[in-house]
């Protein structure tokens, strides 16, 4: 932790919030880490996990609007859940089966946090359930103050603008792009026009970032009622899932 710590207060310009994703899990005694920050009050962008369960984790929460991590951004408070099998069904009733299918077992959400603000919120996943150690509490508090102060410093909103303006992806700039579609075709705002994407995501069981890629590529429209996708806008033989 020291040294990932040293990492972070020598960082300059755009680049990993602190180096290896996976050596900070590996410090914090979890599988996997992430980072997510945000824009108009709500989880927006990815800027920051480890490959795998925590990176579908953020996705699964960005699409359903619901989970730990969103929690800890609506309240700015410390989420730990040790053992998500125990979880009341009522609490997440979308995501629980998701997280099920995802093998994540136990989570736990440190804000980004200065003062009463919350700038986003960084996420420990483990695949077998059980609490941190107080050691691991105690550096994963530490950790989520120095991305703060990181992201208060412009290094990883410097990140994410540098990689749109090199033409490099976002993690979710297909979204992004595709919001500001269906917001033309259906008629909406783009607030509106993400709700519909999300919602054609769930229902078809589909990855956002898929669906928003088929809008992206033309494959699939939303109809100006706002309704939903309009089938007769897909390609003879395409089924509008890629």
């Amino acid at each position: 932790m020291a040294r990932v710590l040293r990492e972070l207060s020598s960082r300059s310009g755009p680049g990993p919030i602190c180096g290896d994703p996976l050596e900070c899990a590996r410090v914090l005694g979890v599988d996997g880490v992430a980072v997510s920050l945000v824009t108009s009050g709500a989880l927006s962008e990815l800027v920051w996990s480890s490959p795998g369960a925590s990176e579908r984790l953020e996705d699964e929460q960005y699409t359903l609007g619901e989970g730990p991590g969103v929690d800890s951004v609506s309240s700015c408070a410390v989420v730990v859940e040790p053992d998500l099998a125990r979880v009341r069904p009522d609490r997440w009733p979308v995501l629980l089966p998701a997280l099920a299918g995802l093998g994540v077992g136990a989570v736990f959400c440190f804000p980004l946090r200065i003062g009463g603000v919350c700038l986003g919120v960084l996420t420990a996943q483990r695949a077998v359930p059980g609490p941190l150690t107080a050691a691991a509490m105690d550096d994963a508090l530490i950790l989520s103050a120095a991305v703060t102060a990181v992201v208060l410093d412009g290094g990883a909103r410097a990140e994410t603008l540098a990689t749109a303006e090199s033409g490099a992806p976002l993690h979710r700039a297909a979204v992004h792009q595709a919001s500001g579609m269906i917001s033309v075709q259906a008629g909406v705002t783009v607030a509106q026009a993400l709700i519909l994407l999300r919602a054609h995501a769930y229902r078809h069981e589909t990855p956002l970032l898929r669906v928003a890629e088929d809008v992206v590529a033309r494959r699939l429209r939303f109809r100006h009622t706002g309704d939903g996708p309009d089938p007769s806008s897909r390609r003879k033989g395409d089924d509008g899932h890629g």
